[in-house]
């Protein structure tokens, strides 16, 4: 096998197994230089990359592209791409077309595509860019696609919108009559999840406006939730227990086929039939409407976690987050955190907050989320220019919203690796300043001069700072729900907040984050969003740690 394909790692039996003299592309040992630089580029990255090469658009793609391609993977390489995508090349095929004429790149976020990739045509989204590899003599030999497969994200936010949506809509009205018809208006809105639904009264002598259906009572007998197939057509039918007449009220809802029927989408619906069991138990006494008001808020909680992932864990270093929606209502919010590493190893830490607490707050809150992680790892740049590039791409894409937020990067030369510390480097883009716990137990806030918060205006400056860590350190970021209460001034929610982590330096992340929230978090009516890291303290006897903690233990006032 040529030696061009050694980088393919698990597809090198699927390039053996391509007769490459007889595909468009001819023998390999024909390819020329673009195209082999081009081959060599897609397999030694880790993201999604395919190639679509020459006029017929050959497919030639690395191991990360797999994954989004299903079961189209082996015969799809070295095949013409009309062929592998043949459900929907009436849309990506003009795309292609036009790239190698005009030389121009596309840019498509989030794009939904039906493809058919295990056995039907399955609804998914991807967000990509088609860009023209032009050879040294300006000629365009092909297109090369970075991709990235968004599904989960659009079905999660889209659905989380929906039950949103679904329990303003019905927290106000107090008639079960009203609750059902205006439940079923709300939630016909949703075709592709729900392509036909309906809330059936099983008590035919129910004055209900609506007409009385053949529900037995005995429908649901085995529990509270049936799924059938009927005509291959997924039905799923919930119960919704409410007052009388109400008490065998049935959720019907037709599922759609471009859908895999998985937990996930089987969860939504028990969580659209809750909640609208929920707002009937409301309309009969007040301590329905409490229990409700608590299961939403733990629904509001689940999905808002369902757009966070777990943080980035690096050797020698503790990274806890959490996340609490606020107790006195049960809705979501813009504040989010995120941990990750960077391709050079570095640990990224932002915490943020989207102004407004409602669905369109946590939509956006995910967007930005989502274009931070990508103008980070794509920019590789101090953390004030990555905030400069996303109040650019904010501005771009037209992601209209206000924003706080701090990021910060943790890196580390091979000295600081040795002895066990690290450099913070950060920039705060109107944020409450972050803590730092130093070894012997003091807390300081890391402030520095105030800067605009994200989208207001186009073109700022971003400052940076950093300090030095230590091993026995830590530094706290969070949202101001931590520390912002209507009786009293920010500054004295800071000084309260420094005072309890004073003498912390003991805590691990994790029980640091629990202090807090055991802390603050009963008095606080906003959510809050907590990202901790800490330097656990080098074990004692370690070589050079006692000359590193004093030579560091005078810069950490020097941050800047």
């Amino acid at each position: 096998m040529d030696e061009l394909f050694e980088a393919a790692g698990t597809l090198r039996s699927a390039y053996r197994g391509v007769d490459w003299a007889s595909t468009p592309l001819g023998a390999v040992s024909g390819w020329s230089p673009t195209l082999r630089a081009a081959v060599d580029l897609t397999l030694h990255s880790r993201f999604p990359v395919t190639l679509f090469w020459g006029p017929e658009f050959v497919m030639v793609y690395n191991q990360a592209y797999v994954e989004m391609i299903g079961h189209k993977h082996p015969a799809a390489l070295g095949a013409p791409a009309a062929r592998v995508f043949a459900e929907i090349w009436d849309v990506i095929g003009p795309m292609l077309r036009s790239v190698r004429a005009t030389r121009r790149a596309t840019w498509t976020q989030d794009m939904r595509l039906l493809m058919d990739r295990r056995g039907y045509p399955e609804e998914c989204f991807f967000t990509f860019s088609y860009s023209a590899v032009r050879n040294p003599a300006g000629e365009v030999e092909g297109v090369i696609d970075i991709a990235a497969e968004t599904t989960a994200q659009v079905l999660s936010e889209r659905r989380l919108i929906m039950l949103v949506g679904l329990s303003d809509t019905l927290s106000g009205l107090d008639d079960p009559a009203e609750i059902v018809d205006r439940a079923v208006r709300v939630l016909r809105t949703d075709p592709e999840d729900l392509p036909d639904v309906d809330i059936l009264v099983a008590d035919a002598t129910a004055d209900t406006g609506r007409p009385p259906s053949a529900v037995p009572s005995t429908i649901l007998r085995d529990g509270d939730l049936v799924l059938e197939t009927t005509a291959d057509v997924p039905v799923m039918r919930v119960r919704l227990p409410g007052p009388p007449p109400y008490a065998e009220t049935v959720l019907v809802a037709r599922l759609s086929q471009h859908l895999p029927l998985d937990d996930g989408y089987v969860g939504f619906v028990r969580l659209v039939g809750a909640t609208v069991a929920q707002a009937l138990q409301r309309a009969q006494t007040r301590q329905a409407e409490r229990r409700v008001a608590t299961l939403e808020q733990e629904l509001s909680e689940r999905l808002q976690r369902s757009l966070l992932t777990p943080p980035a864990q690096p050797p020698r270093m503790e990274v806890a987050v959490r996340y609490q929606p606020a107790t006195e209502r049960a809705r979501i919010g813009g504040d989010w955190y995120d941990s990750f590493r960077e391709p050079d190893g570095s640990l990224i830490l932002v915490i943020g907050d989207v102004a407004g607490h409602d669905q369109q707050a946590a939509a956006t809150m995910a967007q930005i989320r989502n274009l931070l992680r990508g103008v980070a790892y794509a920019a590789r740049k101090p953390p004030g220019g990555v905030l400069e590039g996303l109040e650019a791409a904010m501005r771009g894409l037209g992601v209209d919203a206000l924003a706080t937020a701090v990021l910060a990067r943790v890196e580390q030369d091979e000295e600081q690796a040795r002895v066990g510390a690290a450099t913070l480097r950060w920039s705060n883009a109107g944020h409450p300043p972050p803590v730092l716990i130093t070894p012997d137990g003091s807390a300081t806030l890391l402030r520095t001069p105030p800067e605009m918060l994200l989208g207001v205006r186009a073109g700022l400056a971003r400052s940076d700072h950093q300090v030095t860590l230590t091993p026995g350190s830590a530094v706290v970021l969070y949202t101001d729900g931590l520390i912002d209460r209507r009786d009293a001034v920010i500054d004295d929610g800071l000084a309260d907040l420094v005072g309890t982590l004073t003498g912390r330096h003991g805590s691990t992340a994790e029980q640091l984050c629990d202090e807090l929230l055991g802390r603050f978090a009963a008095g606080s009516d906003d959510d809050i969003a907590l990202v901790v890291l800490r330097i656990p303290p080098e074990p004692a006897g370690r070589p050079g740690r006692g000359e590193a903690d004093r030579g560091a233990a005078g810069r950490y006032s020097e941050f800047r």
